[in-house]
């Protein structure tokens, strides 16, 4: 009885142990469903959002930024920014960084608009790049084992600049880590993100080298102040060449009309400067001109030379200098303009700036307004018949310096040092990069200690004033002797003209102070 008892109970208790447990199971698998659910949903969202998501790395330490299409950052590999001129000479660079061994070389950053897209801009480009890399394999492979050897790598602030704030922060880290980054060169153009680019990097303690920068606003010494600690630059300011050209043009006041651009860039501004101040008292108010902000687009300025042209005219007969303070795609524009004036019958010469070695290449410039009783001289930053033809022992430089990088580049088109891609000097930025390099390679070799393989960050802006007499620079533009400020004291500029039939022509080479300096090449106390 009491075994049916049980039997009768556990039978009873049954069935409701079966829906409980079936209930139980119902919400269970319910759960386990809508957990599966979930996880497959949320699974499903991040795929999709993986899947969608544009990919914006570009290579290597380069992207591109929310908002543009520009490729930007700095590369370490041969990632060429989509420029296949830039290829073969990137390819070099590559090569020969890695070949350098770990632990026995510092970083130098070649800093240049590489997402440029004006072919001329790009030119001066390849130039620049291809003229580092001379100086890098020379400073590698011919220095009796100099240390410490020196890597090369490309860094893109963007087509204008846009993009240097996050550029520095980039430097900044790889001067504090393993690649021990010891100098910025190059820069590119004195413009205003530019200037803001340079004034960050050495207000963070990095050392800069300018190539082509010229404007006085971008250097330092200008009223006693050093607002750039640690820039030191291998072309001239644009005063030294205002002045180097007033002394072989023999500009006269009564004879000269100003054109500029307004409201200019730091380029353009201290070239107006100067060149007003060299026509202090011209009975002729200068004529401004308004670009695009970015000038290297062509904008509506063409209609405004053409009436400018007319007021040229209108000046009196003896009036033949026409001085240009503005970029090398309005200056184009102005030469394209005055060759069709209306008084062709009267001659005209028209003096500018380093901007006017762009025109070299530039296919939209119309040569015949150089037959129309109009010459185009401009101060270059260097040109390659400047040593070449200059009287043997003539200070300042010498064909021995120059002849240094053309024996190189020889080389260049081939293994071991090339193949780099189409050269060409007459532009001078192939010149004047190398130059840059070489004195980066230079301050970084002297602050090394003995023994060392990588000197202090702080200690190499510190050579600067120190690159003057004995421990200058012989650059294949001329002599580099910095001043304490780290400009170039007197340095060589070559004034070139351009010619009709394509091409420029070498003239002479001039001096900010009129004539070369003396052997010791001392700047003297100011």
């Amino acid at each position: 009885m009491a075994s049916d008892g049980g039997g009768g109970g556990a039978g009873v208790r049954s069935p409701f142990v079966r829906w409980l447990r079936e209930i139980w199971e119902i919400r269970l698998y319910r759960y386990l469903a809508l957990l599966v659910t979930a996880a497959l949903v949320t699974g499903l969202v991040f795929a999709v959002r993986a899947f969608t998501q544009e990919n914006r790395s570009c290579a290597p330490g380069v992207a591109r930024p929310e908002g543009s299409d520009e490729c930007v950052g700095v590369t370490s590999t041969a990632y060429d920014f989509g420029r296949p001129r830039l290829r073969e000479a990137v390819r070099a660079i590559d090569r020969e960084n890695d070949r350098l061994k770990k632990g026995s070389y510092v970083t130098v950053a070649l800093m240049l608009p590489y997402t440029a897209t004006t072919p001329s801009t790009l030119s001066d480009i390849l130039h620049e790049v291809q003229g580092a890399y001379l100086a890098q394999w020379q400073a590698n492979h011919t220095s009796n084992g100099q240390a410490p050897a020196i890597r090369l790598v490309l860094a893109n602030p963007g087509a204008t600049s846009e993009h240097w704030e996050p550029l520095v922060d980039r430097l900044e880290r790889m001067a504090e880590g393993a690649d021990r980054l010891r100098a910025v060169v190059g820069v590119g153009m004195s413009t205003d993100n530019n200037k803001k680019a340079v004034a960050e990097l050495t207000r963070r303690g990095i050392p800069v080298v300018g190539a082509s920068i010229t404007a006085d606003d971008l250097a330092n010494g200008q009223g006693g102040r050093d607002p750039f600690p640690g820039l030191a630059r291998v072309s001239p300011t644009n005063t030294d060449e205002a002045r180097a050209l007033a002394s072989f043009a023999k500009v006269s006041a009564g004879r000269a009309l100003l054109v500029y651009d307004k409201p200019g860039d730091p380029y353009t501004r201290t070239l107006q400067t100067s060149f007003a101040g060299l026509i202090k008292g011209s009975p002729y108010e200068p004529q401004p001109f308004t670009p695009p902000a970015d000038r290297t687009r062509e904008g509506t300025t063409a209609n405004t030379f053409r009436q400018i042209t007319h007021l040229v005219c209108d000046t009196s007969p003896e009036t033949d200098t026409i001085l240009f303070a503005g970029r090398h795609t309005q200056l184009r524009q102005f030469i394209n303009a005055l060759g069709t004036r209306g008084c062709q019958d009267r001659r005209f010469t028209l003096l500018t700036g380093d901007e006017g070695s762009y025109l070299a290449g530039d296919k939209k410039l119309d040569r015949t307004a150089l037959t129309h009783n109009l010459s185009v001289r401009y101060t270059a930053l260097a040109h390659p018949d400047a040593w070449t033809t200059a009287p043997a022992g003539t200070p300042g430089g010498s064909a021995a310096d120059a002849r240094a990088l053309t024996d190189l580049l020889a080389r260049g088109t081939r293994a071991p040092v090339g193949p780099i891609g189409s050269t060409g000097l007459e532009d001078g930025q192939l010149i004047i990069a190398y130059d840059a390099l070489r004195l980066a390679i230079h301050g970084i070799r002297e602050a090394t200690p003995p023994g060392g393989t990588a000197p202090p960050l702080a200690d190499v802006g510190l050579q600067w004033p120190q690159v003057k007499g004995s421990l200058r620079v012989n650059g294949a533009s001329g002599w580099i002797c910095l001043d304490a400020h780290g400009n170039p004291y007197d340095k060589a500029v070559p004034i070139v003209e351009l010619h009709a039939d394509g091409g420029s022509r070498f003239v002479r080479i001039a001096w900010p102070e009129g004539k070369p300096p003396e052997k010791e090449c001392l700047p003297p106390s100011s």
